[in-house]
């Protein structure tokens, strides 16, 4: 009973985020000729000239690429939880054409490019944070990482834009553009989806009191410091550098607090994604 909840949450994001996938294509870029690429993209292509349902084909075209994830990737949780987002997929691809007109519900290529991306981006980030896979394009990707040491953008690059430049061909020029939009907004959109909106700043902090900058982070900020051993590549001498994650809006009020305390720190700040742990979001949320 342990494992039972956590892999019904699994399992349930994954279904979830495959009807999103599903609406977003039915909805808004089946209806526009829009094709930004991967193993669905391809059955579009194929859609165009004949009567075979997309999702029908969608589902024979993972068969091969399952294969060769079961033997180069591996594992009984990739076999168990890929099958599952494609056959999911494949199911709701095609039974939303029972409920969802041919037309889509608007004519305008930008708005079906935009609302595509964003309710296409969203299932496959819950894909994502269901710990599933997409099958198609992603089972691809990981496979020339790990066979060939290319990386798994690149691998999406390459498979995606061979996709769209034959649906240039086929469904026009302007539409495979208008898919370059969607497959780059829907990129955004995964990657928030699945990791988060929670964006910090990390700060690294060089100054002459760090004791009286690590104390007053504590006190007026509530956040933690770590502190780090560090030598000056040209000077060579030791100094302590200070090192913490803070919130956006928290941002200023630390520049502040350091100009107060020593106007001639050097303080380097940067993005994170995400913080997990003591202060932000718990690890048994995740």
């Amino acid at each position: 009973m342990k494992n039972f909840y956590p892999t019904l949450r699994d399992f349930s994001l994954i279904t979830l985020g495959t009807l999103l996938q599903a609406l977003g294509m039915r909805l808004f870029l089946i209806p526009a000729n829009l094709a930004p690429g991967g193993v669905s993209g391809i059955a579009q292509l194929i859609n165009f000239y004949t009567d075979w349902q997309i999702g029908f084909m969608v589902l024979v075209g993972n068969i091969p690429l399952f294969l060769l994830g079961w033997r180069f990737l591996g594992g009984k949780k990739f076999v168990i939880r890929t099958a599952w987002a494609v056959v999911t997929f494949s199911f709701f691809l095609d039974l939303l054409t029972h409920f969802i007109p041919a037309a889509g519900i608007t004519d305008d290529i930008l708005l079906n490019s935009l609302y595509g991306a964003l309710v296409s981006g969203i299932g496959f980030g819950i894909v994502y944070r269901g710990q599933g896979t997409s099958g198609g394009s992603d089972i691809l990707a990981r496979i020339l990482n790990r066979w060939r040491g290319v990386p798994i953008t690149q691998s999406y690059m390459y498979v995606d834009t061979a996709v769209i430049i034959a649906a240039g061909f086929i469904f026009g020029w302007k539409e495979a553009l208008y898919a370059l939009i969607t497959l780059y907004v829907s990129g955004i959109v995964t990657e928030t989806a699945a990791q988060g909106a929670q964006v910090v700043r990390t700060a690294l902090i060089i100054t002459k009191h760090p004791e009286t900058v690590a104390d007053e982070i504590l006190n007026s900020l509530g956040r933690g410091v770590t502190m780090l051993h560090g030598k000056g590549g040209y000077t060579k001498a030791e100094r302590t550098v200070l090192y913490c994650v803070v919130t956006r809006p928290e941002t200023m009020r630390l520049k502040r607090l350091i100009l107060e305390i020593d106007p001639n720190a050097f303080m380097v700040i940067g993005q994170a994604h995400e913080a997990l742990g003591e202060g932000f979001t718990p690890l048994d949320k995740e």
